[in-house]
């Protein structure tokens, strides 16, 4: 069984990440965590029961990882965007075994009192360009148990892709508001705020 999860926006620098969204959401990011093994932090948004928001960056008072990051954020530069996003999965053995070839391998992982197993890809990338979703398995509470309700929720995920037919059939889930679309690789997820629906892109 699989369901979304949440989506990441990935910055040069937490702080920057930050500012981008609250300016286009108009709300507060919460506290995360720091990733020791993958040497990041981030900070946090609810998007509703068992789902949410993350904006990412190295941590730079992290010792490098001796492996890529996750989200190839070794590669990352330019304004903070939306980068990648997350399906959770009952079985990450059985998730990755149907998955297409390179979408990681299963790595223990925490953050706090929090648990988890995620798909690392070797080279940080996943695949289809890293449009295809990470997949983690949860073996602890979820984070956005913890969250506040920020009044935001994901209407729309659009996936742009040359090869949106074959992502599309690949995906290991089916969600109504999980769109893929022929055309340059891009992402853009609609939200509806307290504000009125905003993208995110």
């Amino acid at each position: 069984m699989a369901a979304f999860d949440h989506i990441a926006v990935s910055a040069e620098t937490l702080e920057a990440g930050v500012a981008h969204v609250e300016e286009i959401l108009g709300v507060s990011l919460e506290v995360g965590g720091k990733h020791p093994h993958m040497g990041t932090h981030n900070r946090l948004l609810s998007l509703g029961s068992g789902e949410y928001f993350e904006v990412i960056a190295i941590d730079p008072d992290a010792t490098k990882p001796a492996h890529p990051r996750w989200f190839a954020l070794d590669d990352f530069a330019g304004v903070p965007r939306l980068t990648n996003w997350i399906v959770r999965v009952d079985d990450l053995n059985a998730a990755l075994a149907g998955a297409p070839r390179g979408a990681g391998r299963p790595t223990d992982l925490a953050r706090g009192d929090f648990r988890w197993r995620f798909a690392v890809p070797e080279d940080g990338y996943l695949p289809y360009d890293n449009s295809f979703p990470a997949l983690i398995e949860w073996q602890s509470a979820h984070p956005a148990d913890r969250l506040t309700d920020s009044g935001c929720r994901l209407i729309r995920l659009e996936i742009a892709h040359p090869e949106a037919e074959a992502l599309g059939a690949a995906l290991p889930l089916s969600d109504p508001r999980i769109v893929v679309v022929p055309g340059a690789k891009e992402m853009r997820a609609t939200i509806a705020t307290p504000h009125g629906e905003r993208v995110l892109t």
